[in-house]
This record gives structure tokens, sequence and C-alpha cells, in this order.
């Protein structure tokens, strides 16, 4: 009888630390427009190899290439330019403010810029996004003014949400932003159920779920995709593959073994594996999988591969986890830069315009600040007590009447 061999775990490392050079060697990219454009009707059997391809447009000159390219209008890249170089504005000037004190918690968007601001304006005015943490970009280009999301990251008495959620938790429902949730997980199944309702009201409206790749690894995901298939819900389900999962990479939501654009083919619905960090093909795709949503063929998964440039949060420091210089290295480079490229070759934009544009935003930022500041900062100024007790019931429960007399509010 043959010895039985020993049986062993595997335990999923990043191929790099600190202190080691960053390597990205390991990465199959396709090139741009490499990847074929399926009709959007077209039978989900006969587009089982997307996922494992990349849907890119924009070659590293700024030209477009291949049938995914959307041909968007000289004004519609400026104003995505715009909404994408607005949302870094805010992220710095934030970012110094929670170093300052003056907030408790911050999370910045940077490198994933592209990925909300070109959802936010491929989709319609009344559809709603459930969103994840680093999605600000999607207010941005719907303009949404940026003193209540200052005075929501104050908790100040002028927080439009009444000091109930977390700063940067924002809710902006009428800009088809719904209510952010720090169980991200939820975000798919909320954005699944609010499809469903939207087809069995007989409505028009479709919705958009996001989540990072680390919660594909959590039950939810597997619930809100099964949910989605069965009824061909109209939603696109979007999993931001930004390579970090707070401290823990990729790999341990199972990016070693596939791509998480392929978890959709156990589904039976398309899977889009998208280059986040390329304006163009983010916006292509997100116009594909919207109009095969409102054709009633059911949802999309994509994948929108990109790279967490900074850390998690406020909370968190990358150096401790990765080597310090590996966003600099992401061989699919920094979106805002990539999109300006674009403009550029098209003889559309300048360096002029751009610092320009940069000056302006940094002032318009700085100026929505020092309104929140004077409405009050963390601790200076937060809203009533008596909120606690407001909208909680229809009717207030006898407890909940008692504890407010005690208050005295």
């Amino acid at each position: 009888m043959k010895p039985r061999s020993k049986l062993a775990l595997h335990v999923p490392a990043p191929s790099t630390r600190p202190g080691d050079k960053p390597d990205f060697s390991g990465l199959q990219l396709a090139e741009a427009g490499e990847a074929r454009r399926p009709q959007n009707d077209a039978p989900e059997a006969e587009m089982r190899d997307l996922p494992y391809t990349l849907i890119r447009v924009l070659d590293d000159e700024g030209a477009p290439r291949g049938d995914w390219d959307p041909r968007l209008s000289p004004e519609v890249l400026r104003r995505g330019l715009t909404a994408m170089l607005k949302t870094r504005a805010f992220d710095e000037r934030l970012f110094q403010i929670q170093r300052q004190g003056k907030t408790s918690f911050y999370m910045k968007s940077t490198g994933e810029e592209a990925i909300a601001v070109a959802s936010s304006m491929a989709l319609g005015a009344h559809d709603m996004c459930f969103p994840t943490y680093r999605f600000i970009g999607w207010l941005m280009a719907r303009d949404h003014p940026l003193p209540p999301l200052i005075n929501q990251i104050f908790s100040n008495e002028k927080d439009p949400l009444k000091g109930r959620q977390l700063p940067i938790l924002y809710s902006a429902r009428d800009y088809g932003f719904y209510s952010l949730s720090g169980n991200v997980g939820s975000r798919f199944g909320h954005a699944v159920g609010w499809a469903m309702a939207s087809a069995y009201k007989g409505d028009d409206k479709i919705a958009m779920g996001v989540i990072g790749e680390g919660t594909t690894a959590e039950g939810d995901f597997h619930e809100a995709l099964t949910f989605a298939s069965v009824y061909r819900a109209p939603v696109i389900l979007a999993v931001t593959n930004n390579q970090w999962a707070i401290s823990s990479f990729s790999g341990i939501a199972g990016a070693e073994a596939t791509t998480f654009a392929a978890k959709a083919l156990a589904y039976g619905i398309p899977g889009l594996r998208v280059d986040g960090n390329d304006f163009l093909a983010v916006w292509a795709a997100m116009r594909w999988a919207s109009e095969r949503a409102r054709l009633n063929l059911g949802a999309t998964l994509i994948e929108f591969f990109t790279y967490r440039a900074e850390g998690h949060s406020t909370s968190d420091d990358p150096t401790k986890y990765r080597p310090k210089d590996e966003g600099a290295a992401w061989p699919l480079g920094d979106p805002v830069k990539r999109l300006k490229e674009h403009l550029i070759a098209l003889k559309e934009w300048d360096e002029e315009r751009h610092e320009a544009l940069i000056a302006e935003l940094a002032e318009e930022v700085r100026a929505a600040v020092k309104e929140g500041e004077r409405a009050g900062v963390l601790g200076e100024s937060k809203p009533s007590v008596r909120e606690m007790f407001e909208g909680v019931f229809e009717e207030p429960d006898w407890r909940l009447m008692e504890q407010r007399r005690e208050m005295g509010v």
C-alpha cells in the first residue's frame, strides 16, 4: 500500500511586499481594441470569452481603438475630465482636513475616478446607483453641490443626514445615489431588489450595484447574482477590482484562480472585464450593459480592473503591506492623465487649460470647505439630540417618548 501524501493548504500571498520592487509582469493585459464587442442582444452563451480578456479603448498614445470606442464628443469628454479632476481636488482637500482633526474619517478615490464618473454619465438621470465607498465621482458628474457633502463629513448642524451616518457615507437619491453602507455586500442585494421592483412596476429605470473585489468572497454577492439571474433583473453589478481589500490582496478573494468577471459564467449572465482606468472603456461597457438591461435581457456582471493608489482610508497605511511606489508602476496608468492626453491628441485640450481648471476646482472646493467650517467641524457643532428620536417609528414607541422626555428634547 502506497504511503499517503500529506495534504497542504494554499494560502495566497502577493508577489511583492514593502521594500520590494513593484512587479506587475504577471498580468496579462489585452491590447487596446483587441476585445470584441458583441451585439447587445447576443445570447450569453456566445460571449463566454469576454471575462478572460480586458476591454480597453485608449492605447498608450491616447488614441481610441476597436469596436468598443463609444465615439464621445469633445464636450462630453471635457465634462468627464472636469468631474474626475473635481473628485481628486475634493479628495485632496478633505484628506488634509481629516489630518487636521476636523473630521474623524475619510476615504480617497485616487486612481478610480473614471469608474464612478463614466458610470454616472453613461446611465440615465433616474437610474439608481447603490455605490461603494470610492464613488463620490458619481455625484461630481451630476453637479451635486459641495457644501452638503462637506457638512455630512463634518457631522455638523447642517449635516443633511442629521449625524446618522459615518463621514463619506453619503445619501443623495435625487441624484441617483442610494445611501452608502458600511456593509458593502448589501449594495448588490439592494440593487437587485430595486431593479426587480422597477420591472415589477413596469417602470423604465435600471439599477447599478458596486462592491470591491474582496466582497465577492461574501454570501451577499452570490445571493444577489442568483436573484439577478433567475429573475433577469434589469441591473448592472460592478466589481471594482483595485487589487487590495483594506490590507488583504485580491488573491484572498480568488483572483489567483480566475477573473472576477468569470464568476458570471456560473449564473448564466454576461461577464465583462474592463480597464477601469480608461474612461472610454468604462463608458462603453456601462452603455452596453444598460442597453441590454433595458431590452429585458437581464443583468451583466462587470469587473473594473484598476488599482487603489492611496490607502484604504485615513485609518490605513498601505506602506505596511505593499511597495511604497507600487501605484506609480501600475501598467494601466492614471485615469485622469489618460483622458487628458486623449483630449490633447484630439486637439480639444491643452496643458494651459488643464492647469487653469485644476486651480479653479481647487478654489471651488476650498470655498465650500470654508462654508462648511463656518457651520462647524467635528465636535464644534452637531445636529440636535432630538434628531435621535425622529424618523425611527411612524408612531413613536412609548419607551422612545419616555427617553425623549428624560433628555428634555
